[in-house]
């Protein structure tokens, strides 16, 4: 009795997922990103940071700020060298002499990018807050957000891993000689990218869930405001970037047919998985190398939730990106299919790439 595509992928898909739901690893792996995630928002502002460290300018100054365990107060000469300690971040504000007459406590607060709120409420009477470099998003803030997005991508991608090794696990214990007799090569492709993906889905559908509540908790309302849309484009983003890396793995899994070998197969995956997380951490800085990399199939699902969250990029460039990645997602998985079904019923050894393009007769 056939079994049409469709209802042999979602057999597939459904021992795909109950296979791995009843792993331990899956929901340690889980719980631990959750709980991260809370620990992360959390427990900063559980432990604080220890004394705030500020420079003061003259002695009305000082005398405004008045001494407090709370503040490293340091005094130098002039205004100059106030704002040469804000901006190495040394300091994190300088109180100096109000020279315009606008404050009625006769000094001013200078500050890098956002106004200390902590140092302006120590003071008895708010004074003006100069910022030298200002910006929407603290840049500890964006790079508290950058490391999460980076890293909620490379642990999703890794996850896709489990697709190489239920492919290789087929194929050491000839199980797939039995699948293949009544299900076709390319629905069982189909239904572990399905199954991989969906449960893929609903862990990223609930960290878009959890993720508001940890920041209200850490205090965070206000960049909750600012990470919400970035967010809201995260989550397809993530998606379509693991069902393209989902293809690669379940490659990379028929091309070997001990667990031994899988190691030497894997290799070009890891490095598209790892690589746009590091690319991202050492270039999110650089407008110009994060344009680029907003647009390049396999680091586009992190770099362009970046640069939205950044107020680097529009809704549209948003759009454009999602369908580079989407038409990509499509060519990958048709290369994919090919090599899949040309190598997964080949045994003793690693398969040539163009042994499987080939196809087996």
């Amino acid at each position: 009795m056939s079994v049409s595509f469709t209802a042999a992928a979602r057999l597939v898909a459904e021992r795909e997922v109950k296979v791995l739901v009843r792993t331990k690893g899956f929901w340690i792996g889980f719980a631990v990103v959750v709980v991260g995630l809370f620990a992360f928002t959390v427990l900063p502002n559980a432990f604080g940071g220890g004394a705030t460290p500020v420079a003061v300018v003259g002695s009305q100054a000082a005398d405004a700020f008045g001494s407090s365990e709370d503040f490293d107060v340091r005094q130098v000469d002039d205004v100059a060298a106030a704002e040469e300690l804000v901006r190495t971040e040394e300091v994190e504000a300088a109180i100096v002499p109000d020279t315009t007459g606008e404050s009625a406590t006769g000094v001013r607060v200078v500050a890098l990018v956002e106004p200390p709120g902590e140092v302006v409420s120590a003071l008895a009477t708010a004074p003006p807050v100069d910022l030298l470099e200002p910006a929407e998003v603290h840049p500890q803030e964006r790079f508290a957000v950058i490391l999460v997005f980076a890293l909620v991508f490379m642990m999703f991608g890794m996850g896709g891993a489990a697709i190489a090794q239920s492919t290789v696990t087929e194929k050491q214990t000839r199980i797939v000689e039995i699948l293949v007799s009544a299900v076709p090569v390319r629905a069982m492709l189909a239904g572990k990218i399905a199954g991989h993906t969906l449960l893929t889905i609903a862990q990223v559908v609930v960290l878009a869930l959890v993720t508001p509540i940890a920041l209200r908790l850490g205090g965070e309302s206000e960049l909750l405001a600012v990470v919400a849309p970035a967010l809201g484009w995260f989550v397809p983003f993530l998606v379509l970037g693991f069902v393209l890396l989902a293809s690669m793995w379940a490659v990379a899994g028929s091309m070997v047919s001990r667990q031994e070998d899988l190691g030497s197969s894997m290799g070009l995956v890891m490095m598209l998985v790892m690589g746009p997380y590091f690319a991202v951490m050492f270039f999110s800085d650089n407008a110009a190398v994060m344009g680029v990399l907003s647009y390049v199939p396999f680091s586009a699902p992190v770099a362009m939730p970046v640069r939205l969250f950044a107020g680097q990029a529009q809704a549209w460039e948003a759009l454009l990106s999602l369908g580079v990645l989407a038409c990509s997602v499509a060519v990958i998985l048709l290369l994919a299919a090919r090599l899949y079904e040309g190598s997964l019923m080949r045994t003793g050894g690693k398969v040539a790439l163009s042994k499987a393009w080939a196809r087996q007769d």
